[in-house]
């Protein structure tokens, strides 16, 4: 069996472990910049607040309703979720970490499988304050379904039968189903198909056609056939982009030149934990899309590198070229962003006979920076390139503190 562990309104969960006055009250937390709801409790949900709402709009409505604002605290929700994987990982044979808030576990040999579940969300509670719901199946996709059907009762649900498996597939709209997008969602009710059930009974050769194989394997999946193996080890990321919205439109260049150095040293952060460089590096910037009184500008720079890398510095000399090319002097820039790809392997690179950097030297330098930022918190040794100022930062006026990665703010108990 399959089992899919899914953390209940994660964002909204992470915040309320540290602030416990926040159960059973609505509480929403926003997207960057606090632009929209991405994260409602239950409590949110029954007020009526849909996901994607533009807090902008809600302003007047959530004071109204004492509902509790958080911007994104995405230090403080990898952190939490790193101690739910943890604590799943100490329990199940084999994991596979699908999203911050979900993993699929193999649940291969566990005899009382409900039993397993109940202890294991206790667990699961116990060392992190994160409430989570379980579904399994027969397969992965199966245990999609089944967990949303867990959200809806007591957090365990497990599809074991036939009968059970039919009459939960026929509850499920097609577009619920994983892997189902809106194109091929589209298409099957153009053909009144509207549940899962009803798609597993499809004709194989109708689906290959035009669903393609992963269209077919999905349907295989729901009539309990395991067509998609736990993966322990996610493949390397082809494509890795850093992009952020500016917390204020900008015209300086300066400002604008640290927060692609910054961007730049994301992804060569993120190139190096997958043990990846990059051939190729891309910089963006345009101005607000949706103004009707400014100059719509929109513009990319790819710049290819001398020798596959992942290095800060080469990265962001790469940037700052990229940037150069593409910056227009007086406009007000709303969003930049920094995106490499043409990526390899980091333990078989080409060499290139012109290329005059020392790449042992840069290799310990990479080893000691991650080491120290690693240990003292994100930034502790930086490149001054990135600078130190706030005006291009996300603005996020509700953020909560840092209660786990920085000790300065860790949480108070007091007698």
């Amino acid at each position: 069996m399959i089992a899919l562990v899914d953390c209940n309104n994660f964002y909204v969960s992470c915040e309320r472990v540290f602030r416990p006055e926040l159960e059973g009250k609505p509480v929403v937390v926003l997207s960057n910049n606090d632009g929209c709801i991405i994260s409602r409790s239950n409590e949110a949900k029954k007020l009526g607040i849909k996901m994607g709402e533009p807090a902008f709009k809600m302003e007047k409505f959530l004071t109204e309703n004492n509902v509790t604002c958080f911007s994104s605290n995405y230090a403080l929700y990898g952190d939490m979720s790193q101690r739910v994987m943890d604590t799943l990982r100490e329990e199940a044979p084999e994991i596979e970490v699908y999203s911050i808030d979900e993993a699929f576990l193999n649940l291969s040999g566990i005899t009382d499988l409900y039993t397993f579940s109940e202890n294991l969300r206790k667990k699961v509670i116990r060392n992190t304050g994160i409430p989570v719901s379980i579904g399994l199946g027969a397969t992965k996709s199966l245990a999609k379904v089944a967990n949303k059907e867990a959200k809806n009762s007591d957090g365990v649900f497990i599809i074991d039968n036939e009968h059970l498996c039919k009459a939960v597939l026929m509850n499920t709209p097609i577009g619920k189903v994983w892997g189902i997008g809106r194109r091929y969602q589209k298409k099957l009710l153009n053909y009144h198909i509207d549940n899962a059930f009803q798609f597993s009974q499809l004709n194989d050769n109708w689906v290959k056609k035009n669903m393609t194989v992963v269209g077919h394997r999905i349907q295989r999946e729901l009539r309990g056939e395991p067509c998609i193996s736990i993966e322990q080890a996610p493949p390397a990321k082809k494509v890795i982009a850093t992009t952020r919205a500016f917390g204020n439109k900008l015209t300086n260049k300066d400002l604008i030149k640290e927060a692609v150095a910054t961007y730049a040293v994301r992804c060569a952060e993120k190139l190096r934990k997958q043990h990846s460089a990059a051939n190729l590096l891309t910089v963006f910037i345009h101005t607000d899309p949706f103004s009707t009184s400014e100059i719509v500008y929109h513009k990319s720079q790819t710049v290819i590198l001398p020798i596959a890398s992942n290095h800060n510095t080469i990265l962001v000399k790469a940037a700052y070229k990229a940037l150069d090319a593409i910056f227009y002097e007086g406009l007000r820039y709303k969003k930049a962003g920094v995106i490499v790809e043409a990526i390899v392997p980091d333990n078989n690179l080409q060499g290139n006979l012109f290329f005059d950097g020392d790449q042992s030297k840069l290799n310990k330098i990479s080893v000691v920076n991650d080491s120290i930022n690693s240990h003292y918190g994100r930034d502790t040794l930086r490149l001054a390139a990135q600078g130190t100022s706030k005006e291009w930062k996300l603005r996020q006026q509700k953020l909560s503190k840092a209660y786990t990665t920085k000790l300065n703010e860790i949480i108070e108990v007091k007698s």
